[in-house]
């Protein structure tokens, strides 16, 4: 069984709902992205989304868009963020890992090498944000054979498309919470709840709801309609702010407890360290 396949599965059974991190890879440097993967399963993380920085993304917003600028400069790459989802694999970490990339960098390296190394390196899911419905047929296939799950990104804005997007989904269906990019919002459109609840009229594969999301409030909100919930921006500014922290020897271990600390209230639990 896929490990993602496993963990909705358990969490059904306690009644629970998946929290998934985005990090982008990189951010500061690689080996801190390994210490705050640490960091997120003490906290209670439940799959982590790994994002491959890329120099022109479509859905980023300012908070991610920086964070690519910063692990673009230390020379990160699809193969690096592959490499850290191993590396942490080998240090002892339980979780599922989704690559996050845009579609040149998969093109890049050509399908055949791209899904041996999926596979190599214990990637469990794959999200191309700008890879159509109608011209993903043969990475799907793909996927299916390398039993890596294609998660689907289905918007508000998908209407009559929402049947197609999501009958051969696996793993789980990514719901957009709203239109235009990623980052922190204050509130949703009025119709979220109608809209999770069509996605859901279409399939019974898990759904999770990412874009938006920061704070515990909005975690508890969105848990009690779906199966995840993805945040990214919130936890990728904490990053951030904390990078001066990061830096110092003397203080690295203060900033990764501050990320840990927050991504802990989103989860709902105390903090034990």
């Amino acid at each position: 069984m896929n490990r993602m396949d496993a963990v909705f599965e358990r969490l059904k059974q306690q009644n629970e709902t998946a929290l998934i991190p985005f990090l982008t890879v990189g951010d500061p440097d690689l080996e801190t992205t390994l210490d705050i993967i640490d960091q997120l399963e003490a906290a209670g993380a439940d799959i982590v989304e790994l994002g491959v920085p890329y120099s022109d993304p479509l859905a980023d917003g300012p908070v991610i868009q920086r964070a690519s600028e910063r692990a673009l400069k230390g020379k990160v790459t699809i193969r690096s963020c592959m490499q850290v989802a191993l590396t942490a694999r080998e240090r002892g970490s339980r979780l599922p890992f989704i690559l996050f990339t845009y579609y040149n960098p998969v093109l890049q390296m050509g399908l055949d090498l791209f899904f041996e190394e999926v596979v190599a390196h214990g990637i469990s899911g794959l999200i191309i944000p700008d890879l159509p419905i109608e011209e993903a047929a043969e990475i799907r296939q793909r996927a299916r054979q390398a039993d890596v799950h294609l998660i689907p990104l289905v918007a508000p804005t998908s209407h009559e498309r929402i049947a197609s997007i999501v009958k051969d989904a696996t793993g789980f269906i990514y719901c957009v919470s709203s239109l235009g990019v990623t980052g922190e919002r204050a509130d949703f459109f009025a119709g979220i709840e109608d809209f999770l609840n069509t996605v859901k009229t279409y399939s019974n594969v898990p759904i999770a709801i990412g874009f938006g999301i920061s704070s515990r409030e909005q975690v508890a909100r969105f848990s009690s309609i779906c199966d995840g919930v993805v945040v990214g921006s919130a936890i990728v500014r904490q990053i951030e702010s904390n990078i001066p922290l990061l830096e110092k020897q003397e203080s690295r271990e203060e900033g990764l407890l501050q990320i840990r600390k927050f991504v802990a209230q989103l989860k709902g639990t105390s903090d034990s360290a």
